[in-house]
């Protein structure tokens, strides 16, 4: 194959000439255009050009002749992702197309159509769906915080779109191992009955509903369902490895008995399992499609071949096939490309161990103000994570470099509180400014500031985390804006031409982003991209997540990495630390880091430095979480290090303590008479199921078993065990 770059994607308007439309693309994304009929799935790997490819495909079939642009139906996952699509559409000559999210094309139908089925208006959408679980669960006298609430909401909705009712959910919950802090299954289908009894009390339906509503509307009235069939007689779906059962089953609804299908997906991004995507729908195409068109995009127009070279190395003990074009994995089984760099060559990647974590985010700080140093710019950069608990350690470091950083995504954007007040007032503004001096005014980038920092807009960040510093960056965001126009235009640019930008980018949710270094996890920083890319905390326990124990929750640890690799456009730097502070420094490297370190580096193979004990004795304990063995008698207790991941139910623990301070109290002992604190750590880890195994347990004697053992066992037969 060659080496070409695929053209940039602000070219010039091709106005639906389809020799132009063909012109732009590479030979496999040609391949996908041409291919007007039949199922068809896109297998596209990270920054190889899917929307393109899939717009492109749209707008030949018109510009050909081949589909009316009406009767186009294309599907993505995010608001910034259909805004996105429609643009491309439209500069492609393609107008007409309907591109929108799985909701708000169902949400259409169903305003649409439900008075005429069922009389009266579509239910509105809730707005705050956690208070009614909070009011669901207060009624059954469960006690939750705030986290376990949100833990709650997450579990319902990933039961609503995987098609579970609260009456099945225990059956279909407890083999997969899903547990809502420390809450068993029993009980979150209690919760959940109560929350769908209050919201048809109340009328009101939430955001799955608008997707169970529509396939009931499509599933019950053949004239309705076949009405929006011969409507929309071509669907593309984007991310379709993304696919819950729930959406799979509107899809199925929409399309009827054609074959009028294009899927697009990458099986190597697969990370949404946990809120009910399943891949399947997009590897088993080809079983449920024998006669589907296969094709693959494998040129990565996005990163450096050192980039790619560290990606497919991730993923390398995962493929099963070469990567071919056109071709399906065994058994009909359409697996993930081998990507191939296109750019030119650039830096290695960085490999770094710390001995701590704040050693760790000081060098990736340091890293980036010297990438800043030489001309990189900091909204081009980002330090991506597993887990939001690893973000103050990062944030400190970039504050105390003075380096201006940005912890939010921006998927949400343009619905933010303060951000409808800055469009808001910008707008007031604006008329104003016309009304009273005919369009004369200030210049606009000093007009912007003016109006916003009468909303909390600074020229300095204020210092700190938290609810005053995400307003500042809603509001940086959109002074970056009228400075960037202000930088681009040949002439003046006035407050109404930046007030007319930003409703153009809200229109197509193009979310801008302020000066400084987006801070992330990596789940959130799917679909996006930066020149430079800093990976923190890839160790054991964190990458893969202490809690995925499962060969398929590990597998999707590997592919939550591969996502985080591909995010780099030139510069990457992929770290790990010893320890988090202070502890012994026993953390290792992310076994998915293997192909890419000295064998004497490597996770799995670690030398230790101790001979091997012989089973049996003191020394020869090993960490539940890490596997390394342990130091001394207070690790030992716990059974893990003492800076590697908890791995208890907090639940079970706080039952624990509980039950002591009732026993303490009866006793007229202090606390700690009865059990310690790292007793019942140990209790909460090893979670003990009878006596023999519960005074193997140290600090627990046979005098304790005696007196405490049947209250303690029967706490732990309550507690739901966690996986």
């Amino acid at each position: 194959m060659s080496a070409a770059v695929s053209p940039p994607l602000d070219q010039p308007r091709i106005g639906g000439d389809p020799e132009l439309l063909l012109a732009a693309l590479d030979p496999e994304q040609r391949e996908v255009a041409t291919a007007l009929h039949g199922p068809v799935a896109v297998i596209a790997g990270a920054g190889t050009g899917k929307t393109r490819a899939i717009t492109h495909r749209i707008a030949y079939g018109v510009a050909v002749g081949a589909y009316q642009p009406t009767a186009v139906l294309a599907v993505t996952f995010t608001t910034r992702a259909a805004g996105e699509m429609r643009g491309r559409l439209q500069q492609l000559g393609a107008r007409g197309v309907q591109a929108r999210t799985f909701h708000s094309a169902a949400l259409r139908q169903a305003q649409y159509f439900w008075p005429k089925a069922y009389g009266g208006e579509f239910p509105s959408v809730l707005d705050n769906r956690m208070s009614l679980v909070a009011e669901s669960a207060s009624r059954l006298r469960v006690r939750v915080d705030t986290a376990r609430l949100r833990d709650l909401l997450g579990e319902i909705s990933w039961a609503k779109v995987s098609n579970t009712t609260p009456e099945d959910y225990p059956r279909v919950a407890t083999p997969l191992g899903r547990t809502v802090s420390g809450t068993d299954p029993e009980t979150v289908a209690r919760v959940f009955t109560g929350y769908e009894d209050l919201k048809r009390q109340r009328g009101r339906i939430d955001f799955e509903d608008i997707l169970l509503c529509t396939a009931a509307l499509l599933a019950e009235h053949d004239e309705i369902r076949t009405q929006v069939q011969r409507t929309y007689r071509h669907l593309v779906v984007d991310e379709y490895q993304d696919v819950s059962p729930l959406q799979h089953r509107l899809l199925e609804l929409w399309r009827g008995d054609r074959a009028e299908l294009c899927v697009v997906g990458d099986p190597a991004q697969t990370i949404h399992s946990f809120a009910g995507a399943q891949a399947d729908f997009l590897t088993g195409f080809g079983r449920r499609h024998p006669k589907a068109t296969v094709v693959r995009l494998v040129r990565d127009y996005r990163s450096t071949p050192q980039v790619v070279a560290a990606a497919n190395a991730v993923m390398r003990s995962a493929q099963t096939n070469s990567g071919a074009p056109g071709s399906a994995g065994r058994g009909g089984t359409i697996d993930a490309v081998v990507l191939q760099a296109q750019r030119a060559p650039g830096p290695e990647p960085v490999l770094r161990e710390a001995p701590d974590e704040a050693a760790e985010a000081a060098a990736i700080a340091d890293w980036l103000s010297g990438l800043a140093a030489r001309g990189v710019d900091y909204r081009e950069m980002a330090v991506l994570f597993r887990i939001n608990a690893q973000s103050p350690v990062i944030e400190q470091a970039l504050a105390e470099r003075n380096i201006p950083y940005l912890v939010r995504g921006g998927e949400r954007f343009y619905e933010r509180a303060e951000v409808r007040q800055a469009l808001h007032a910008l707008r007031t503004q604006a008329r104003a400014v016309t009304e009273l001096s005919g369009g004369e005014g200030r210049e606009a980038v000093a007009e912007v500031q003016a109006v916003l920092g009468a909303l909390g807009w600074t020229a300095k960040p204020p210092e700190g985390a938290g609810a005053v510093r995400e307003r500042w960056e809603s509001l940086a965001a959109l002074v970056a804006v009228a400075e960037d126009l202000a930088e681009s235009a040949e002439g003046p640019v006035d407050l109404a031409r930046v007030v007319t930008e930003l409703e153009r980018r809200a229109e197509a949710q193009h979310v801008p982003t302020a000066q400084g270094v987006t801070v992330s996890t990596l789940h959130s920083a799917k679909g996006l991209e930066w020149d430079a890319v800093a990976l923190f905390g890839i160790q054991e326990g964190s990458l893969p997540f202490v809690l995925a124990t499962r060969p398929e929750q590990v597998a999707e640890e590997r592919r939550l990495l591969y996502v985080g690799v591909t995010r780099a456009r030139e510069h990457l730097h992929v770290s790990w630390s010893r320890s988090r502070g202070g502890g012994q420094a026993t953390r290792k490297p992310s076994r998915f880091l293997d192909p890419l370190l000295p064998a004497a580096q490597r996770g799995a193979a670690a030398a230790t430095g101790q001979r091997p004990r012989k089973k049996g004795t003191v020394l020869s304990a090993h960490c539940r979480s890490c596997g390394h063995a342990l130091h001394d008698a207070a690790e030992r207790k716990i059974g893990r290090h003492n800076d590697c991941p908890a791995t208890y139910d907090e639940h079970t623990l706080t039952l624990l303590k509980e039950w002591r301070k009732q026993q303490a109290g009866e006793e007229k002992v202090p606390a700690f008479c009865v059990f310690t604190d790292a007793t019942l750590v140990a209790i909460a880890e090893s979670r003990p199921t009878d006596p023999t195994s519960l005074i193997k347990i140290p600090g627990l004697g046979q005098s304790k078993l005696t007196k405490y053992g049947e209250q303690v066992l029967a706490i732990m037969g309550a507690a739901p065990e966690r996986r």
